[in-house]
């Protein structure tokens, strides 16, 4: 081993530049390596330099993932857990963002908000993200059109922000979303890890794109979107609403090669390579330099 290559891995350089680029990672207290044949006790023997030697592949190689992943972008949302307000629930259900139709079952399909004097008023909406990880690159709301009123008009907020996060004990804040339903979960049960700047939205019925500046790095976890700002009165009671048609987020997923297993209860991350998996995260990458990596 050469001196050179022997700084870097004792200054842990491939870790610090994943950091540098993604410090979402700094969560990171412990590598798992699957289908590692080497047993615990084995394990338990080897000398630190052998295990820096490890985690250095596995961070060139999630680095490598993370800047070459050719995967194509795919809705990432599991599921719609929790919203600011709901006018007729559960007609007006934030679920029925989930839907890419406006109709459903013969019914128009939209979330609600309750009425406001104050145009002002936020709403927020909250969704479950898929297991794993992965890069989130863009977020499309579509706002909804009420056709079955005078004028058909669009509830749209003026401006949108999104917030990620991921919970510092998954099973606590899965206990508090199903016996509280209608109670948000306090800030300090996350790890939050990216706000985007504010971006306008346009009063239209489409699939408006939300292009983020840089691709985040999401663990699974939850996304809130903030809408600001209220634009469309309704006639029949005076009141601003928001409504909501569908929500889609778009992200490349780096499972199976990587995943992540959250520690409670203090949000600390186990990071698990699968190097078998690997190929499928890479599409543009020869053979000849995924089995170099491996």
């Amino acid at each position: 081993m050469t001196l050179i290559f022997l700084t870097v891995i004792e200054n842990e350089l491939a870790k610090k530049a994943c950091l540098n680029m993604y410090p979402q990672l700094s969560n990171i207290v412990s590598i798992d390596k699957m289908n590692d044949a080497t047993t615990s006790s084995e394990f338990n023997n080897t000398s630190e330099l052998e295990i820096l030697k490890r985690d250095h592949k596995v961070y060139v190689i999630l680095l490598l993932a993370l800047n070459k992943s050719n995967l194509s972008p795919m809705d990432c949302i599991e599921t719609a857990v929790w919203v600011s307000s709901t006018d007729n629930y559960p007609r007006e259900s934030v679920v029925n963002t989930l839907e890419p139709s406006d109709r459903l079952n013969r019914r128009f399909s939209y979330w609600s908000s309750e009425g406001q004097s104050d145009p002002y008023i936020p709403e927020t909406l909250m969704y479950k993200l898929s297991d794993g990880i992965w890069l989130v690159t863009e977020i499309d709301i579509q706002p909804f059109e009420a056709f079955f009123q005078s004028g058909k008009p669009i509830y749209s907020a003026k401006s949108v922000r999104f917030r990620i996060n991921y919970p510092k004990s998954p099973q606590d804040v899965a206990i508090q979303l199903r016996r509280r339903p209608h109670l948000k979960p306090a800030d300090d049960m996350f790890e939050w890890t990216y706000t985007s700047p504010e971006f306008p939205m346009t009063q239209e019925n489409r699939l408006q794109p939300f292009k983020l500046p840089e691709p985040v790095l999401c663990m699974g976890g939850y996304l809130q979107i903030e809408l600001l700002g209220r634009v469309q009165r309704q006639e029949m009671d005076g009141l601003f609403y928001i409504c909501v048609d569908h929500v889609r987020v778009l992200g490349r997923p780096l499972y199976p090669a990587f995943d992540v297993v959250i520690i409670a209860p203090r949000g600390k991350l186990l990071l698990k390579y699968n190097p078998m998996a690997f190929s499928s995260v890479l599409k543009s990458v020869s053979i000849d330099e995924i089995t170099h990596m491996r």
